[in-house]
């Protein structure tokens, strides 16, 4: 079964740095039902950090599951470690190989936590939730 119905556009912003989605895309998770990403979102990828060997095994790896992390995460529609499952859960389904993808999912285990925005402070209300302004 192809858990990505939609296949992932994406073009270079001028920064060189980001992303930005052309089309919708979307991921089947087993745990968590679609999760659908905008056109228009931006994205680093997976944000691996520069040291010589990190990088060399893990930094151009899992752009699919990336793009779904970084909307989870900045969106705050999951908690954080349901939206690092779903991480894990996509790189596996888009064929990285198992011990890549754990090292992967530890690393946003571990060092994700700044990054991660609630839903409350990403300006986003979950469904039958409502925001208090003041």
């Amino acid at each position: 079964m192809n858990r990505f119905p939609n296949p992932l556009q994406a073009e270079l912003q001028p920064d060189r740095k980001t992303w930005r989605l052309l089309a919708p895309f979307s991921y089947l998770d087993p745990d968590h039902g679609l999760v659908e990403v905008p056109a228009g979102f931006e994205t680093d990828f997976a944000s691996v950090p520069r040291w010589p060997l990190t990088f060399a095994l893990l930094g151009q790896y899992g752009h699919a599951a990336a793009v779904l992390h970084d909307w989870l995460y900045s969106t705050g529609q999951l908690s954080r470690a349901d939206a690092d499952r779903v991480f894990l859960n996509a790189l596996r389904s888009s064929g990285i190989a198992r011990w890549r993808a754990y090292a992967m999912w530890a690393g946003v285990r571990i060092g994700g936590a700044k990054r991660y925005k609630t839903p409350s402070s990403a300006g986003f209300s979950l469904p039958g939730e409502t925001h208090d302004p003041l």
